[in-house]
């Protein structure tokens, strides 16, 4: 079967990326991905038929013990990838809350996950693949969160499918912030791509970015300035799709396709758009959460700070799949579905 698809494992030797372990998923199907278990179990590069469909930071995968969980230090590490967690207790701007300096976007993308497991195995007719683990973020005499997180694909199917618990391991009331920093990048993201949110409503984060073109792609911009964009999302699942018409393909051809994420909004109703299509970084982040992003003392203030009792665990289903689609269907079935 490795001879189709299936589950590797690697350990980087050189650089700042020195002794960070890699689990490759290869799905038979075309899409392949990297799971990195010294980075909370995040997926990092993704490629459909050889092709990049994630965005890569230039920072690379810099091993975490990097990191500088200070201001904004979070962005000299953040290796992008497909999916970044931002989290356990606290997403978004740097702030002080009830006396706690908060660096930005949390510690998870920066925590190695214990109890790694990397599988292959026949369930019934299925070959099936996942990746497992748990990502604690603790302090003495404070929080105690625990992420439970699996990974899983199907030999013959693109897609991917995550499954989170955080459960309050510890014994009193813990903040919890969670969000899924998806990030997609060229060739995916060119000229000819869309993007499509089933949104009820949007606005931006700062109150003055237009609105107009959040769902246009363009060439990179030397001085382009980051728009952040909040959306309403309806309904008991949610879903933001890419479609990119001339996605190149193998022998230098092109097919359209498609990228879509799902997510049930009862434990992530809120949805984050980051539009960055500049020079050196030209990446969009599609970004599901229990929050938005200015802080936990800014959640707090508004009243809406998720928080956790002893013993309480939220669960966190999301899907990501690519798939083919002909220009003149217009909306995949999915989609309409």
């Amino acid at each position: 079967m490795e001879q189709i698809g299936g589950v590797q494992r690697y350990r980087c030797t050189e650089g700042p990326e020195e002794g960070t372990e890699i689990i490759r998923v290869r799905t038979g199907a075309g899409l392949t991905y990297e799971v990195t278990p010294s980075r909370g179990l995040d997926i990092g590069l993704t490629e459909y038929g050889g092709s990049p469909l994630s965005w890569q930071s230039g920072n690379g995968g810099a091993h975490p013990s990097y990191y500088d969980a200070s201001g904004k230090g979070w962005l000299r590490t953040a290796s992008g990838g497909l999916l970044m967690t931002c989290g356990l207790m606290q997403v978004g701007l740097p702030c002080e809350d009830e006396g706690e300096r908060l660096g930005m976007h949390g510690r998870a993308h920066h925590t190695p996950a214990r109890q790694v497991s990397a599988r292959s195995e026949w369930q019934g007719d299925e070959y099936v693949m996942t990746v497992s683990g748990v990502i604690e973020e603790t302090s003495m005499f404070g929080g105690h969160l625990r992420l439970t997180r699996t990974i899983t694909s199907r030999m013959g199917s693109n897609r991917i499918g995550i499954r989170d618990g955080v459960e309050n391991v510890g014994f009193a009331a813990c903040p919890h912030m969670m969000l899924y920093h998806f990030n997609f990048g060229f060739p995916l993201m060119s000229e000819d791509a869309r993007i499509r949110i089933a949104s009820a409503g949007i606005r931006p984060a700062d109150g003055q970015a237009p609105v107009a073109g959040f769902d246009e792609w363009q060439a990179p911009v030397a001085d382009y300035k980051e728009r952040v964009y909040y959306h309403d999302m309806a309904g008991p699942y949610a879903q933001a799709e890419i479609d990119n018409p001339v996605f190149p393909a193998a022998g230098g051809d092109s097919v359209a396709l498609r990228a879509q994420l799902v997510w049930k909004t009862d434990a992530l109703p809120q949805f984050v758009q980051w539009k960055m299509p500049g020079a050196g970084v030209h990446a969009l982040g599609l970004e599901p959460s229990n929050c938005l992003v200015e802080g936990r003392a800014r959640e707090r203030q508004r009243g809406t700070l998720t928080m956790l009792e002893p013993g309480e665990c939220k669960e966190y289903e999301l899907d990501f799949q690519v798939d083919h689609y002909r220009q003149e269907d217009g909306e995949s079935a999915a989609w309409q579905a």
